[in-house]
């Protein structure tokens, strides 16, 4: 049997729900896969879902961030590349071998990330960050054939393992949020082009990897304020608090927000991560 030459490397937190469709998706690509889960309530059905697929399961006795759970997952990889992927993401037909592929089309690359469909088949792409000034920012929609990014998505992140042990892989600083962009952004700087590959595919379901809920979605939005201004201190944009600070002023104040009590718990939480970190 030929090695495997990537790790898939996807992290838990009560997901259980979606996992099986993500591991049934990858069954067949003779990819090695590592579950790290952060301290979910599901553990005993996480357990017997890995045991099922053949997947490692590093298991954390406490929720240790998304980054973090990432880097200890792709410590247990010995493979030549490693391919981060969302526990609502799945595989399309073919898509490891064309991310590997594209590698070795591409040696001077560092990562990439194939085509992204939502749920539906819409095309997600992503073509900013507010880590980037705006004139870095890409046109909307898939670029019409491979090509050379400015940021990328974390749902589907695939990665040469040394070039990720060479910037230290996510920053563990960060605990949720950003912490796929300031990773694609040192990739880019210190160890070569990322790339975005046409002819890979991944599906994603988007925001299913957790339970939906006030509380959940109030403890995610304070991470985003926090890990914002954190990672775009670090990368020297301006006006970090105050763009923040107005952003989720706007949300909180919307129409939408005011008539969801889910809403309203999220952009007030996302406030208090922003002027928690205002300090930092």
């Amino acid at each position: 049997m030929t090695a495997a030459r990537t790790t898939i490397v996807t992290v838990a937190y009560n997901s259980t729900a979606v996992l099986p469709a993500m591991l049934a998706s990858v069954a067949a690509s003779g990819a090695e896969v590592v579950i790290v889960d952060n301290a979910s309530k599901d553990g005993a059905a996480l357990a017997e879902l890995a045991r099922a697929h053949g997947a490692r399961l590093v298991v954390n006795p406490e929720n240790r961030g998304f980054g973090l759970a990432c880097n200890i997952g792709a410590a247990e990889a010995t493979t030549e590349f490693l391919l981060f992927l969302n526990p609502d993401a799945s595989l399309e037909p073919g898509a490891l071998a064309g991310l590997e592929a594209a590698m070795d089309r591409y040696p001077k690359a560092s990562a990439m990330n194939p085509r992204i469909l939502e749920s539906d088949g819409r095309p997600y792409f992503k073509r900013r960050s507010v880590l980037l000034p705006r004139r870095e920012w890409m046109a909307r929609g898939w670029p019409d054939a491979d090509r050379e990014v400015t940021v990328l998505s974390g749902a589907a992140l695939m990665v040469r393992r040394r070039d990720f042990e060479a910037v230290g892989g996510f920053d563990p600083a960060i605990f949720l949020y950003h912490e796929d962009d300031d990773l694609a952004l040192r990739l880019r700087a210190e160890r070569g082009p990322i790339l975005f590959i046409r002819d890979a595919a991944v599906r994603h379901a988007g925001g299913q990897s957790t339970v939906r809920s006030p509380e959940s979605a109030a403890f995610k939005a304070w991470h985003m304020g926090r890990s914002r201004v954190y990672a775009a201190r670090k990368h020297g944009r301006p006006f970090a608090t105050l763009t923040a600070l107005a952003s989720g002023l706007a949300s909180l104040l919307s129409p939408a927000a005011l008539a969801s009590r889910r809403s309203r718990a999220k952009y007030a939480a996302f406030l208090k991560g922003v002027w928690g970190a205002r300090n930092g």
